[in-house]
């Protein structure tokens, strides 16, 4: 396979990933304090939404790139 398709398959699949999967969640455990055998953590939620248009955007260049990359063998 040649590398512009490989990575056209690779932005067709993150594509459609995006398009399921709509965020991102996570969680973060900061250490506040150390004092001896005592710690303090606190937790933080993150969370990264995906846009819809980002997601449709990597398919169609994807797509462009699979069809490209077959049209130049």
């Amino acid at each position: 396979m040649k590398p512009l398709a490989i990575l056209g398959v690779v932005l067709i699949l993150a594509g459609i990933g995006g398009l399921i999967f709509r965020s991102v969640h996570w969680t973060e455990t900061k250490n506040v304090a150390d004092i001896g055998p005592i710690q303090i953590n606190s937790q933080e939620d993150h969370s990264v939404w995906i846009p819809t248009a980002a997601g449709i955007a990597a398919v169609i260049a994807g797509v462009g790139l699979v069809f490209v990359s077959r049209r130049s063998a």
